[in-house]
């Protein structure tokens, strides 16, 4: 449901010039897909387990939508979060009796304020990671996960611009977005212990599938050879060290150019074997939150891959909102063999920077 919000908030969004994304006070972007989504998986996540007391963990609040300013704002969020409510049946759920107000809709994104936490069950949700992506009509995921005391169980990721065929993210292009044939656009998902993953297509409003039998187990690739290794990083150098990562590489005697992706979508592509590495070096002093990584690290672990900080530690979900105590960066390989080489010319690398 929310992949499909998605697909027609940024369709509008890259037919018109329209007032849907405005910068938060970090200078990242939020649009009305970002709110929407919170709205729309906060209040089916309410419903579905009977309370307004769950504790859920998001990255938006309501503060600028609650601006005099922004009430167009909020009629656009009112509108596609309503819209998606009442094609709720399509998906096989229940959506409510009449159309939420705008009081309730923003009480369903501010509902999303927990902090997380090592104790009870947090849901974790980046209603859309990787909005520049989004708002350039590149990838992006919707990304839902579950932590109890600490540890992450389920991981969901909604990833509408990526193929379900091999070779999804070198053949995407804006102009293929969206198939008729349900070939751009999947959702994964899996749960701690498994030992497995799945792979759908994107269930549309306008195209039913057979759901749970449309999907398929993914696992990741069985490359081990970093000559043949490739290799993702994010797109933004404001968000990872593209240097660092480099000399990184060359060090492991990777030989491919980094493959620059927006959002979760890396993950995806490790734990369904189209890359085998994901290295993120985030600049000095800015903090990783849960939601960025929570159900991609899980999708990727339980598809045989591993994850861990640049010094080869778990990752730790259980400190609230950020990722706690994260040496240098986080790595995430399709296996061990590919992992320990990176973990070895992290450490290489590292010293030679700082001679």
């Amino acid at each position: 449901m929310a992949c499909s919000l998605c697909e027609k908030v940024q369709k509008q969004l890259l037919s018109t010039n329209s007032d849907q994304v405005k910068s938060k006070d970090d200078d990242s972007l939020v649009t009305v897909a970002d709110w929407s989504v919170q709205a729309t998986v906060s209040w089916m996540l309410s419903k579905s387990f009977g309370s307004k007391n769950i504790s859920i963990v998001a990255e938006e609040d309501i503060q600028t939508l609650s601006k005099s300013e922004s009430s167009s704002l909020l009629a656009m969020v009112v509108s596609a979060v309503n819209g998606c409510l009442s094609e709720a049946s399509r998906f096989g759920l229940q959506g409510p009796e009449k159309p939420l107000s705008p009081s309730q809709i923003l009480e369903a994104i501010s509902q999303c304020s927990s902090r997380g936490g090592l104790l009870g069950q947090h849901w974790v949700l980046d209603p859309v990671d990787g909005t520049l992506g989004f708002v350039r009509g590149d990838q992006y995921a919707v990304a839902l996960a579950l932590i109890d005391d600490g540890e992450v169980v389920l991981g969901v990721l909604g990833c509408p611009n990526y193929s379900v065929k091999d070779n999804g993210l070198n053949k995407y292009s804006r102009e293929n977005r969206v198939t008729s044939n349900g070939e751009v656009g999947c959702v994964m998902y899996t749960r701690k212990g498994s030992g497995k993953a799945w792979m759908q297509p994107l269930i549309r409003f306008d195209k039913r599938l057979d759901w749970p039998n449309s999907a398929k187990l993914i696992r990741v690739s069985s490359v081990d050879d970093p000559a043949l290794a490739t290799f993702c990083e994010p797109v933004e150098k404001s968000n990872s060290d593209h240097s660092f990562a480099a000399g990184v590489a060359s060090t492991a005697g990777l030989r491919k150019k980094p493959l620059r992706v927006y959002s979760m979508v890396k993950y995806a592509a490790i734990a369904r074997g189209e890359a085998e590495i994901y290295m993120r070096f985030a600049r000095s002093g800015y903090k990783e939150k849960i939601w960025d990584h929570a159900a991609g690290v899980l999708l990727v672990i339980e598809a045989g891959g591993v994850v861990t900080d640049a010094g080869g530690c778990q990752l730790d979900f259980s400190r609230g909102i950020y990722l706690e105590g994260i040496d240098r960066g986080i790595i995430a390989c399709s296996g061990s063999k590919l992992h320990e080489k990176i973990i070895g010319a992290v450490y290489a690398s590292w010293e030679s920077s700082n001679l």
